[in-house]
């Protein structure tokens, strides 16, 4: 293979110091010390979250206050790198839920292992775990990056429940067992 030389053109004086160099670093300077900041004061100020943002896991309750979760445990199923765990246990009788047959006696998820995917919240059939908009999870310890069941209600909360589906079921039953 042959050596083919590059013929480069010589520099200016100009050029040779370095002064048009110079002074573009300086334009550059300038116009970010005398130009706007771009900096947030975080945490007072935050970024616009994009729409479809998928942020920390959460249990949410429906309407009435009552567990969404039924254990069926595909959320931890799906989760590709295990970062949930659920131990199943029985609804307390009185609860109000009588077509439900299980609730989480223990719900965790750490978040040390979670890569926020969102497929926990696509494959949930009772709309009880969602995806919030937080961001800044911090802890002192692994530990402390465990949500256990309290705190993933705590940051979920409650949010309308979009097919009633156990009000549906009940309002139901009433209506057939007033017309035998």
């Amino acid at each position: 293979m042959a050596v083919i030389p590059v013929e480069r053109r010589s520099l200016t004086l100009v050029e040779r110091t370095y002064f048009p160099q110079i002074m573009g670093a300086m334009k550059t300077t300038l116009k970010h010390l005398l130009g706007p900041a771009d900096t947030m004061e975080y945490p007072e100020q935050r970024p616009a979250i994009p729409p479809g943002y998928r942020g920390v896991p959460t249990l949410v309750k429906d309407p009435h206050g009552r567990e969404k979760c039924v254990s069926c445990q595909l959320c931890e199923f799906v989760c590709p790198p295990k970062a949930i765990r659920i131990t199943p246990g029985s609804v307390p009788e009185g609860a109000g839920i009588d077509q439900v047959e299980k609730a989480p006696q223990a719900f965790d998820i750490d978040m040390l292992r979670c890569i926020y995917c969102g497929l926990c919240e696509e494959v949930c059939p009772e709309e009880a775990i969602f995806l919030q908009n937080q961001y800044s999870m911090s802890g002192y310890s692994r530990a402390e990056m465990v949500n256990h069941k309290d705190r993933l209600y705590e940051l979920g909360g409650t949010l309308p429940d979009t097919h009633f589906k156990w009000d549906v079921k009940k309002a139901a039953e009433e209506s057939a067992g007033e017309h035998h």
